[in-house]
């Protein structure tokens, strides 16, 4: 009985051995596969990031410039999230509404595509307007948000993930060697 002992611990330790090493490789593999997942999606942030930097350039470079009024700040809720208890929680923010004379002197009002709250401008503030000729109507205030929020988040994002799982990996490959 002594030897049966014996035989079924040795089986029982190489099994749990086996188990162990089929449990590491399915660990590196999914290590690299989450590594992979992240660093692609952080390469679509980035590319998508550098695309909304081209526009912003390519909207300053082609625009007309004019001075504007903030006329009104328009409130308004906008549920991003499906939970009511985010949405209970959202505060409204204000979009400023501004009127200006474009080039062929044609009286115009958009209502800027970024607010805050609070607010970033007052009513009867005078401000600075983008817009192309062949389109006054998607004018935009000359600011930092309206401008370029937007290329910054999604270039910031996908280059911290690209650049944490990077450093990431490359301290798991060096420690493993």
């Amino acid at each position: 009985m002594a030897d049966g002992v014996a035989e079924i611990a040795s089986l029982s330790i190489r099994a749990t051995e086996r188990d162990v090493v089929k449990v590491q490789v399915r660990g590196q593999g999914a290590g690299r596969w989450i590594a992979f997942g992240v660093i692609t999606f952080g390469a679509l942030f980035l590319g998508i990031g550098l695309i909304l930097t081209g526009i912003s350039v390519s909207f300053l470079t082609d625009a007309e410039r004019a001075q504007g009024t903030v006329v009104a700040l328009e409130w308004r809720n906008d549920h991003v999230g499906t939970s009511h208890q985010r949405r209970v929680k959202d505060k409204p923010a204000a979009y400023p509404v501004v009127e200006f004379t474009s080039a062929d002197g044609t009286p115009r009002k958009f209502r800027n595509s970024t607010g805050s709250n609070p607010p970033s401008y007052e009513v009867g503030e005078r401000v600075e307007v983008l817009y192309h000729a062949d389109s006054p109507e998607d004018a935009r205030i000359n600011g930092f948000a309206s401008l370029w929020l937007l290329p910054l988040v999604f270039g910031g994002l996908g280059l911290g993930m690209v650049g944490v799982t990077t450093i990431v990996v490359l301290m798991v490959r060096k420690r493993r060697k």
